[in-house]
């Protein structure tokens, strides 16, 4: 939501966060209770008050921020994770918030899903599996301006098993990842709201399906912990017209890096710090 309180789809915030902040960073919150500094460590019942540390310390330097569900679930800190969303929208409110929840389910189930995405956690965008097609993604779609960010080539060792395959009953048989792709800038982008995520180790896939998707905002993790090569990433994905408006956006997120900066009381501004850096090179990257 911005500012003015009035209703932004997700593509318009992100632009606008980018703009403002002078960034293509997004900050996931991945937060592990074992890795947390000091006299929290261990606790769960701080995953909020580390989180709402981190977005305080970052909330100027990033496009959006992402927290990843699992890591709340697994310790019973869905309130925390609400708590959470409601003290983004408070404390930055022209910062797009992503759920990385990787839904995928038959059209009753998904509507659960749609429904906890965007109606409890008031999320601006989700991440989903396209797996089970078409009808799996239609709930979500059916909400006014909210992302869709569909997994397309990830940066995981084993994304190969699948991504990677071709299509032999398509035309030109293309590998999956690019029918996913194709897919998204049209047929299946219903609302206009739809995005990719693409991992940040295979700089030439990205460039390969940001020509079959050219305006659509990728999503970049593994930049960083994950071996991302920031130069290459930006380089591979962004889009700019000569007038300088961004016509192919990218969201290149770092969790543990950032997170994990410091394992002291210091851990905050280490995180802005690490952020900082990375938002740095990050911009490097587009000159």
């Amino acid at each position: 939501m911005n500012p003015e309180g009035a209703e932004m789809i997700f593509t318009e915030q992100l632009l606008r966060a980018q703009h403002q902040h002078h960034s293509l960073l997004c900050v996931g919150l991945d937060p592990e209770p074992s890795k947390f500094p000091g006299a929290w460590k261990g606790q769960p019942e701080r995953i909020y008050d580390f989180c709402a540390a981190i977005v305080d310390a970052t909330k100027d330097l990033v496009c959006a921020f992402k927290p990843q569900i699992a890591y709340f679930a697994a310790h019973r800190a869905e309130d925390q994770l609400e708590r959470l969303m409601a003290h983004m929208r408070r404390v930055a409110p022209s910062v797009p918030v992503i759920l990385d929840a990787k839904r995928g389910d038959i059209g009753s189930t998904a509507e659960q899903y749609a429904h906890e995405a965007f109606t409890r956690y008031q999320a601006d965008a989700v991440t989903l599996s396209p797996f089970m097609g078409f009808d799996t993604m239609e709930p979500f779609l059916k909400y006014p301006g909210k992302g869709v960010i569909l997994l397309c080539r990830t940066s995981n060792p084993g994304g190969s098993d699948l991504q990677n395959l071709r299509l032999a009953d398509v035309e030109g048989q293309p590998r999956v990842y690019e029918h996913i792709a194709a897919q998204s800038q049209t047929k299946l982008n219903t609302n206009g709201q739809m995005g990719l995520v693409v991992g940040a180790t295979f700089p030439q896939e990205i460039a390969r399906v940001r020509e079959l998707a050219p305006t659509l905002p990728l999503l970049i993790p593994g930049v960083g912990a994950q071996g991302g090569d920031a130069d290459a990433t930006v380089k591979a994905g962004l889009r700019v017209a000569a007038d300088g408006t961004v016509t192919g956006p990218i969201i290149v997120n770092s969790s543990r890096a950032v997170l994990y900066a410091s394992s002291g009381d210091d851990f905050a501004s280490a995180a802005r710090k690490v952020a900082m850096e990375t938002r740095q090179v990050l911009n490097a990257a587009r000159r």
